[in-house]
């Protein structure tokens, strides 16, 4: 034990390096997306996500939205626990033949206007999963997708690009609410 205490002090930690984009293009980005939520619905955006049957590649990503590093929340952009409360429904992953009912009661609870975001390969045709007799496909096969968000996995900023790229649209009138 004391010889595990001693190599502990004197060795570095095994961590990452933080991510290198720029602070003030960051937070820039951010603000348009909480802006264009704003002017498009009164208020912030808010997000329910739905793992509807990844490897959770995708999740550390969406989850990294809320850490220190990101901290989308004080831009106006907030997770929620119930549907009923979303307007974006972010879902990941393929869809899986367990997971096909739940994404279709939670897509029939969020109120509209309402959003599908896929986030991911397996969530646009089921990725590396696809053709397995659990998968039904891609989360297009199960509920209508306004937006789809490449990468295995999306990088956060990609999925806030995205997000405005979709708030843009439905500005525009290309995506109906």
């Amino acid at each position: 034990m004391r010889k595990l205490l001693f190599q502990s002090l004197f060795r570095q930690p095994f961590t990452e390096q933080a991510p290198s984009p720029d602070e003030a293009a960051l937070s820039e980005l951010a603000t348009a997306v909480g802006r264009a939520a704003r002017r498009r619905l009164g208020r912030s955006l808010s997000i329910r996500e739905v793992d509807a049957g990844s490897c959770n590649g995708c999740e550390l990503e969406i989850h990294a939205l809320n850490n220190a590093y990101y901290d989308v929340e004080r831009f106006g952009l907030r997770f929620v626990a119930s549907p009923r409360h979303a307007d974006v429904l972010m879902v990941t992953g393929p869809v899986t033949q367990n997971m096909r009912a739940a994404l279709e009661r939670t897509y029939q609870a969020v109120p509209d206007p309402k959003w599908v975001v896929a986030i991911g390969d397996c969530a646009r045709d089921g990725g590396c999963f696809a053709g397995s007799y659990a998968v039904v496909g891609g989360v297009g096969a199960v509920v209508p997708v306004d937006l789809h968000i490449p990468g295995c996995p999306p990088t956060p900023t990609a999925m806030l690009k995205g997000l405005l790229a979709l708030l843009e649209r439905v500005d525009n009138g290309s995506v109906t609410p």
